[in-house]
């Protein structure tokens, strides 16, 4: 705790109350972002991707492999549904087919680690009302140019569900982020209606306890930014991405905090650790 302050004001801490989003424009510097897609571009081009595994969210079946369930202490490659042809091989660059890159980086990338425990961003979760909270996963998302898939409207509590709910999305824009390539979409004061629906992992390998709603599409609002602003999502907000249908790719690099104080780690999420994750500070 020595040193953290708290970094939200006032004012920020009501727009997030109201609308369960809140944007910090310029919260990492060129520099920063660049070292994030620097460090990116040096594990993609050390990946053998001869042993793929296919991320989407429309088909969670397609999940129930053992490579997602262990890249939960990994960092491991996820390729686009639309990357392969009809043989299974990719149709281009496996730097231009990989959908996202996760969920442990923030604990075993020195890079990308010394952002997710920065100052900056432990001292948001102390402004949060946050007393001892974990890093659950981190991702980066590629948002390929043409093929960079849907992203439907969810609730990060869903997939990261504690009891009493804790989570919070902590998302950095690492390129420009506009309606074209595919930006986030938030539906504006939906996390005070609490949580619809989770996604279990039992048995049957993963799945929903309930269908999604159906949502009007036109009371989404876009979160179109520029790269280095950092986008902070309550747990049970309903936001969406749609796809990437432009010529540019949409970097960007999410972390999921939860907290460990008073509240406790289901069972049934999909995401079981062996080792329990270190708290990021107690306070």
């Amino acid at each position: 705790m020595m040193g953290l302050v708290k970094n939200l004001t006032r004012q920020q801490l009501q727009f997030f109350d109201t609308h369960g989003y809140l944007v910090i424009e310029g919260f990492s510097d060129p520099e920063e972002v660049q070292s994030m897609r620097k460090r990116m571009d040096e594990l993609l081009q050390n990946f053998d991707c001869s042993n793929v595994s296919i991320f989407s969210t429309k088909k969670q079946t397609n999940l129930t492999d053992d490579y997602f369930y262990e890249s939960a202490e990994k960092i491991s490659f996820f390729f686009e549904e639309k990357a392969f042809d009809d043989d299974g091989k990719l149709k281009q660059s496996k730097e231009l087919s990989i959908n996202k890159v996760g969920h442990d980086l923030h604990g075993l990338d020195p890079v990308f680690s010394k952002f997710s425990h920065s100052e900056k961003v432990t001292g948001l979760l102390l402004s949060l009302g946050y007393k001892r909270p974990v890093i659950i996963q981190s991702m980066y998302i590629f948002k390929q140019p043409g093929i960079g898939g849907e992203v439907v409207p969810h609730q990060d509590n869903s997939f990261l569900y504690t009891e009493p709910s804790s989570c919070t999305g902590l998302w950095l824009a690492l390129e420009d982020a506009t309606t074209s390539n595919g930006c986030l979409w938030a539906l504006p004061g939906s996390h005070k209606n609490g949580l619809v629906r989770r996604f279990i992992r039992d048995d049957n390998g993963v799945h929903f306890d309930k269908p999604s709603p159906s949502y009007d599409y036109s009371e989404f609002v876009p979160l179109e930014v520029k790269a280095g602003s950092f986008v902070i999502i309550h747990g049970d907000l309903i936001h969406q991405s749609f796809e990437n249908r432009s010529s540019k790719s949409r970097h960007a690099y999410s972390l999921h905090a939860v907290e460990t104080d008073g509240c406790i780690w289901v069972q049934d999420n999909w995401l079981r650790r062996k080792v329990d994750p270190e708290p990021l500070y107690i306070s």
